[in-house]
């Protein structure tokens, strides 16, 4: 094929088929050129049934219309619109820069579309059939749109940057030769990356990512499970929210809202490991109703997230680790039931300032939360959920928080210094429950009130001794250090003296409890 004088003034070039010479003319007009047949089953680009010659255009002559097209008609703008269309041969634009708006539906691609380091204003290609879009360092000034489309051996976008909006919902993308459905490694969105009802056989990755509004799975279906992730982001930035929550599902369904009541809704489900590391959420991490299927060695992993809100409001998955190590949130909304068992939860170095439960969540659940964080004791999972209970005025459940933290910590001492916490939590919950103290300090009393009142007690000089209480007798063994003028004037044999021995050591323990509780809360406030 030349190009002749004819073609520069605009004219159909004579070695076209009769496809191509209708689309060459829609092209200048800025049309829709649709050669679809009318029967859902025969339009369906995904079918079996094959399209001949009469809607076959090769992809030379398409890049031809793109890279250097004849001018538009008086008063029209130049524009590629195709519907129904099969393009045979490979879509070749690499490096190029094409101008006019490109949109594509229902069309079915015979080899693989060749973007990397193309420019375009903007492109739709709408319920396609791709064999594989290679897209790497692609420019867009304004959407690159893939919805309803299917990628047989997936998607590359790595370092792409799109101007204003990615869209792929219902997209189906297969895996590629390195198990990757969607590569986007570096990625720019100006505004939204919308993948509801994403179907993803693979990784899909986007690592250092960033999108400028929202990312939105609503009901996707991430699957990868012989690999460790399905979804692999560490260093995303999105500038608002991450949403891994459920759809709906029909023609009552919009894209981006919650699902009014009776539409039917799918949830995000993933099946393989999510990797979330380093990220910075704008708005919040939304998983509601999220449902993740784990095996042993992958995990939800949320190292070092940054973001306001947390919403872990999805099902709890039955293997695998959820791993918040290092996590920074504000406000950590969850549900009782939302969270792994003993040995699957990692929270060292977890921040959250607000805890705001949906639903029931008693503060036993809530300590069994932190324990199933600490297979070891550590200390600081459940000194940041007493430091946010107290923020938040709930100062004796802060104080329950600790006093599990002390017996947690018990379980790891010695014997003999585990002896000694079993005797301050007897006496005065570690501090933590000083109103103790003075009803051990009460029966004591009244205890060697009466036994003292039944003892011989001969003065150790006459004359030179108070008159002899018993009350203030045991008062005076009880209280170290406070001298009530009673002790030392009375002599005491025997048993009874074993007695008063015992009285002092108790009350030196009680003491010694005291005091440490008293430590402990002015270290806290």
């Amino acid at each position: 094929m030349t190009e002749g004088a004819g073609v520069r003034a605009g004219d159909v070039p004579e070695d076209l088929t009769a496809a191509e010479a209708g689309m060459w003319q829609a092209f200048r007009n800025g049309s829709v050129y649709d050669l679809s047949s009318g029967d859902p089953l025969e339009d369906d680009p995904h079918g079996g049934r094959p399209w001949g010659e009469e809607r076959t255009v090769r992809a030379r002559i398409v890049c031809w219309l793109l890279l250097d097209g004849p001018p538009a008609l008086a008063g029209r703008v130049s524009a590629l619109k195709l519907a129904g269309i099969r393009i045979s041969g490979s879509l070749d634009l690499a490096g190029g820069t094409v101008v006019p708006y490109v949109e594509m539906r229902q069309c079915r691609f015979e080899q693989d579309v060749l973007l990397p380091e193309a420019r375009f204003t903007t492109v739709r290609m709408v319920d396609c059939s791709v064999p594989r879009l290679e897209a790497a360092r692609v420019q867009t000034e304004g959407d690159l749109h893939l919805p309803r489309c299917r990628f047989h051996r997936g998607i590359r976008l790595t370092d792409a940057q799109i101007g204003t909006d990615l869209m792929l919902n219902q997209a189906i993308v297969h895996r590629d030769r390195s198990g990757r459905s969607i590569a986007a490694d570096g990625l720019t969105v100006g505004q939204d990356l919308q993948a509801e009802l994403l179907e993803s056989h693979g990784e899909l990755s986007l690592r250092a990512a960033t999108i400028g509004v929202s990312l939105s799975l609503r009901g996707a279906r991430l699957t990868n499970p012989y690999e460790r992730l399905a979804m692999n982001a560490p260093q995303l930035t999105v500038e608002r929210s991450l949403y891994l929550t459920p759809a709906g599902v029909g023609a009552q369904a919009m894209s981006g809202m919650t699902p009014a009541r009776g539409t039917r809704i799918q949830r995000f489900e993933c099946e393989g490991g999510i990797r979330l590391d380093d990220g910075r959420f704008g708005d919040a991490v939304d998983f509601e109703r999220a449902r993740f299927a784990l095996t042993d060695d992958q995990e939800l992993s949320l190292r070092r997230v940054q973001t306001p809100e947390l919403r872990f409001l999805g099902e709890h998955p039955e293997r695998g680790r959820v791993v918040l190590s290092g996590a920074k949130i504000i406000n950590l909304m969850d549900r009782a039931d939302a969270w792994p068992g003993p040995g699957r939860l990692h929270m060292g170095g977890f921040a959250y300032e607000n805890l705001v439960p949906r639903g029931p969540f008693p503060l036993t659940e809530r300590l069994d939360w932190v324990a199933a964080a600490t297979a070891e004791y550590n200390p600081e999972p459940y000194e940041r959920l007493a430091s946010v209970l107290r923020a938040g005025g709930e100062d004796e459940d802060a104080r329950e928080v600790l006093l599990a933290k002390q017996r947690r910590h018990r379980e790891s001492l010695p014997p003999a210094a585990k002896l000694w916490g079993y005797v301050q939590d007897w006496t005065v919950a570690y501090g933590y429950r000083p109103g103790r103290a003075a009803v051990w300090m009460a029966v004591l009393w009244a205890a060697g009130s009466l036994a003292f009142a039944q003892a011989g007690h001969p003065p150790l000089k006459r004359g030179e001794h108070p008159e002899w209480s018993p009350a203030l007798f045991t008062l005076d063994l009880l209280l170290p250090v406070i001298d009530l003028g009673q002790v030392g004037f009375w002599q005491l044999r025997g048993g009874w003296q074993w007695l008063a021995t015992a009285m002092i050591l108790l009350g030196w323990i009680l003491a010694t409890t005291v005091a440490a509780g008293a430590t402990r809360l002015l270290r806290r406030n």
